[in-house]
């Protein structure tokens, strides 16, 4: 069936290919199914091997019917898979954007600020873009890029333009790599037999001057050093790679939800699983942080190499039952998103010079080609980080705040009582004032699933001291309030340089 990685043709059975298809989605939704219950309760810190993650044949059906939010990770790929069926597997990056922008569901960090940016007409790549979005290191495209690799067995440069084309719509840089790395990893998971052998082929995907590179090239040296002890290398991914540079809601906090950390906590379950899916199901989710996302990400893969008749029958306890019925917010259920998956997948082999007929299926297997450079940030670093009590209203028209440094982020949202018919159509306007020049006016939806979701932030300020002023322009009958006002430099922070202050 497969073919090494000197040869170009790769056979394989129409049966085979929808077996691991089918592997791929399945698995993505045991892992994240698995995971949820953990998802960022275990913050810059393991989950003890003595504690007992949930499984059993109703689980999967019961977590299905209660908790449709926890499939993000599903429905925002099927959101892509939808759009492709609908316009063509050339449909362009404008379209992908309007249907993920308009969708029904609730979003977080850079998926939000993205969603924002391109209602307000900043499109992709500008949407994804660090200068317009904060997080854009972030996980998001990372947890939704399983469906490109999917559409692109064997075939990791095809999987690229894809994740070019809509990885950039919500994330730059790491956040970005994040994605094309998870991509290409299912890609080859079509035409490899090792899991090893993917993780790190997969590597040459991403440029070696990223930190995602390093992180994840540190990972594989470190499962060589220690390779019966994931725990020790998970130490060692904390103490190089745990900081959370400019996130607004992970500067020095514990919670850390970017690409780079996450991903490695995906590679020490696949390296130390070594193909046992139960091990890299408890692993990936036992390193914490974004302990569904992760397990989703590396069960998939693991479904996608041995097949969906491969999973192991007590994964596939309830998935039965499951796999007609749609995901929330969509259309589309598993059955259909296997063969949505499957068409794709022969539209892009033959796209890319294979064949495929109704017994055989010859694709051309291409190597992996490198991402150019991209660097989120560059330069910047928290310098401080305040607790605010800020509340901005029809009452509390104006607020200041000096900062040094070379840019701000504000962690807040309008707060209100209104239900969605209500929230939908109000809205707070915020004048942003930088050393008394009118900076930008702020539109600040009151409805949740169109939020700003980073309120008020500017990185590229003249390395000094400067002056915020917040003045409501309009409040609509709404309140603003802010939790943290983080401030950014030129210059890390390091404690041992500060031991005489």
């Amino acid at each position: 069936v497969l073919a090494s990685a000197a040869q170009q043709s790769v056979v394989l059975s129409p049966d085979i290919l929808k077996d691991k298809i089918k592997g791929g989605w399945a698995g993505q939704t045991i892992g994240v199914t698995f995971g949820g219950p953990t998802e960022f309760f275990y913050k810059g810190g393991f989950i003890a091997d003595y504690q007992k993650i949930y499984w059993d044949k109703t689980y999967l059906k019961s977590t299905f019917d209660n908790q449709p939010g926890l499939y993000d990770d599903i429905y925002m790929d099927l959101t892509f898979v939808d759009v492709f069926d609908k316009h063509g597997i050339d449909a362009p990056a404008s379209l992908h954007a309007k249907a993920f922008a308009e969708a029904g569901y609730e979003l977080w960090h850079a998926n939000s600020m993205a969603r924002y940016n391109i209602l307000q007409g900043i499109m992709p790549p500008a949407s994804g873009h660090w200068k317009n979005n904060p997080q854009a290191d972030a996980i998001d495209f990372q947890i939704e890029a399983d469906f490109a690799g999917l559409m692109c067995p064997g075939m990791p440069a095809a999987a690229l333009a894809v994740c070019d084309k809509i990885g950039h719509i919500m994330n730059y840089g790491d956040g970005y790599y994040g994605g094309l790395y998870v991509a290409t990893m299912y890609s080859l998971a079509f035409v490899e037999n090792d899991v090893a052998t993917i993780v790190k082929e997969s590597l040459k995907a991403i440029p070696e001057q990223s930190n995602f590179y390093r992180c994840i090239s540190d990972v594989i040296q470190w499962h060589a050093r220690y390779p019966n002890d994931w725990k020790q290398t998970w130490f060692e991914v904390q103490k190089k790679y745990d900081a959370d540079r400019i996130v607004p809601q992970g500067v020095w906090e514990s919670f850390n939800i970017d690409a780079h950390l996450n991903a490695a906590y995906v590679v020490i379950g696949l390296l130390y699983g070594k193909g046992d899916f139960t091990q890299t199901l408890e692993i990936s989710t036992r390193c914490g942080q974004d302990s569904d996302c992760n397990p989703a990400t590396a069960a998939g893969i693991l479904g996608t190499l041995y097949g969906y008749n491969n999973i192991p029958a007590y994964w596939k306890q309830g998935l039965a039952d499951i796999e007609p019925l749609n995901f929330k917010y969509t259309t589309i259920s598993l059955n259909k998103a296997y063969d949505m998956s499957y068409r794709q997948a022969l539209e892009m082999i033959r796209k890319n010079g294979g064949t495929a007929t109704a017994d055989k299926i010859t694709l051309l297997r291409q190597p992996v080609v490198t991402a150019p450079l991209e660097v989120s940030h560059p330069g910047i670093y928290p310098s401080d980080k305040k607790r605010l009590s800020l509340r901005l209203d029809a009452a509390n028209t104006t607020w200041k705040q000096p900062f040094t440094g070379t840019g701000f982020a504000i962690v807040g949202k309008v707060e209100h009582s209104l239900p969605d018919t209500e929230a939908k159509n109000k809205s707070m306007e915020v004048e942003m004032w930088i050393d008394g020049k009118l900076q930008q006016t702020v539109l600040l939806p009151a409805w949740s699933i169109r939020r700003r979701f980073d309120p008020f932030f500017v990185f590229e300020l003249p390395d000094g001291k400067h002056d915020l002023m917040l003045k409501v322009k309009k409040d609509d009958g709404l309140r603003f309030v802010a939790s943290h006002f983080v401030s950014y430099g030129a210059k890390a922070y390091n404690f041992t340089n500060d031991l005489n202050r």
